[in-house]
């Protein structure tokens, strides 16, 4: 038998053994190795750049084999998949300033991946549900923030089923009962400002239980009750002002 040459004596093993871990890398694998480079620098923040930077075999391998709908690297299922600390110091590329258009195809491409999975924005069965829910919604998000109208308009018609949801059976969130205009203001506020890989779904919910705690609820109610059992209604204490037009209530 004849003796392999080791690494140190041909620097052609050395290569040969580099591209086997390459080409042998995965998914699991890659995470895992962006996940130790983590733990041992400590970076406040990371982005791509930092990743080909530290482990280009790596990048690599995510440029070629993790790619997201619209055929950009799908970096939010790289940054979901870190341990827990990690998702929120992704500092992604921000688009400031992007110009919108509208590009129907970006979306289909998405809802067309899972269009039998759509019932979970309004009826989730279970965490998996909730799970795809996130991987929809994130996706749509991420389209919606180059630009494309018609991406915002789909989050915003899908989201918009689960909120009202949570109208109906969360206490918290009541108070946005009958408020559709400013809970659409609130939905493409959180699109443009939604950055790391954690829940959309769930960072939309912090944001409308916040800022809840400041509404008064909107209580519904007939101009023709009576005030205080008498007999005058309400309307009666309706008028206006006749220098400047203001309807006032008296």
């Amino acid at each position: 038998m004849m003796p392999v040459a080791s690494p140190h004596e041909n620097p052609h093993v050395l290569v040969l053994l580099f591209c086997y871990k390459v080409n042998a890398m995965d998914f699991e694998s890659a995470v895992k190795t962006i996940n130790n480079l983590l733990i041992k620098e400590r970076p406040d923040t990371f982005n791509s750049s930092w990743v080909l930077k530290c482990a280009p075999g790596v990048y690599r391998f995510i440029q070629k084999n993790i790619r997201s709908e619209t055929g950009g690297i799908d970096w939010d299922r790289i940054t979901r998949a870190l341990a827990p600390e990690f998702p929120r110091r992704w500092n992604g590329l921000r688009r400031n300033g992007s110009k919108t258009y509208r590009n129907r195809a970006e979306v289909k491409a998405v809802l067309q991946k899972y269009q039998d999975k759509l019932y979970a924005f309004l009826t989730p069965a279970d965490k998996k549900d909730k799970y795809i829910r996130d991987i929809i919604s994130i996706a749509l998000v991420r389209i919606a923030q180059k630009g494309n109208m018609t991406a915002k308009r789909e989050v915003i018609k899908l989201i918009r089923l689960t909120v009202d949801e949570w109208i109906d059976h969360c206490p918290k969130l009541s108070s946005w009962r009958g408020r559709d205009q400013l809970i659409e203001q609130r939905i493409e506020r959180c699109i443009r400002r939604y950055r790391y890989s954690g829940s959309f779904v769930g960072y939309l919910f912090k944001t409308l239980e916040c800022e809840g705690r400041g509404l008064r609820p909107i209580i519904a109610c007939s101009l023709d009750d009576p005030i205080c059992s008498g007999d005058k209604r309400k309307s009666d204490r309706i008028g206006q002002d006749p220098e400047t037009g203001e309807v006032l209530i008296y």
